[in-house]
């Protein structure tokens, strides 16, 4: 299962794990664009195995929805890639449950589907980080900047990563729990995000060949994440390069704050509080 599978890392993920002969399902907010994509990997992958269902990660009422009706026609999930993910530059949004659009979407989202689906998951989940993350305190109360409020959300989904493994392993679990991030990669995540402000359409533009890796070697840690053999639980994946903005796989270090148990407690407990999904006590 791919969240967020309709474009960008997701959609390249997707493609990747059909061509090898995976059953993969691509969870989209907006299920006709879902269905095109499905309809490209299609074409690149002929006789792949997909399904389109719809998940809005801004919804815990979609949340559970999409858990009930996945676990009504599926007995066990191998893989989950919590990909999805938004970066909004302009005014600060809220989701349908009233929390801060980037922590609420890119975090709790994650965070309730990941319970939700435990009972039928048998391999990794793979939890998809930034650099931004880096330098961010789990600062929940705001208000921030929505840049700021984004590399927040991407700390919390690596502290949510780390302490899921713990988790895990403590209840004796074979699922493993893995984050990786893309770097700076060529995606659709940042035109979307500066949409309608012109100035930073065309600096975006300008300076993307400059600065980014494309999309197929940004995809790189997150499939080794998901599919290498050997990867352990609480392993972190990324490009080798300068700040790790691009360059070949390889395993990397989350932050200070992130792999601190402490603050992997906390969010644990704040997450369950406002998610209403509790496991892995």
């Amino acid at each position: 299962m791919v969240t967020g599978a309709n474009s960008g890392l997701g959609r390249a993920t997707a493609t990747e794990l059909a061509r090898h002969g995976a059953r993969v399902v691509l969870a989209v907010r907006d299920t006709a664009a879902g269905e095109r994509a499905a309809d490209g990997i299609r074409a690149d992958c002929p006789g792949a195995a997909l399904e389109v269902r719809r998940l809005d990660l801004a919804s815990l009422a979609s949340v559970r929805a999409f858990a009930d009706a996945f676990l009504a026609d599926h007995a066990r999930c191998d893989l989950l890639v919590n990909n999805a993910g938004l970066v909004v530059l302009g005014p600060g949004g809220r989701t349908a449950d009233g929390f801060e659009l980037h922590f609420g979407t890119n975090h709790l989202g994650h965070f309730a589907l990941t319970g939700l689906l435990l009972p039928v998951l048998a391999g990794r989940v793979v939890s998809l980080s930034s650099v931004t993350h880096k330098g961010k305190r789990l600062d929940l109360d705001g208000p921030h900047r929505p840049s700021v409020a984004y590399g927040i959300s991407k700390l919390a989904t690596t502290v949510f990563g780390l302490e899921l493994d713990r988790r895990l392993r403590a209840a004796g679990s074979p699922v493993s729990s893995v984050v990786a991030h893309p770097g700076v990669t060529d995606t659709n995540l940042t035109p979307r995000a500066v949409a309608g402000r012109g100035w930073l359409v065309r600096q975006a533009g300008r300076l993307n060949p400059l600065l980014t890796q494309p999309l197929a070697r940004g995809v790189l840690p997150q499939l080794y994440a998901a599919t290498a053999p050997g990867v352990r639980g609480g392993q972190f994946f990324g490009p080798a390069g300068w700040r790790e903005w691009r360059g070949p796989v390889t395993e990397v270090e989350p932050s200070d704050e992130a792999r601190d148990p402490a603050v992997g407690r906390r969010l644990w407990t704040v997450s369950e509080k406002l998610t209403g999904v509790r496991f892995l006590p």
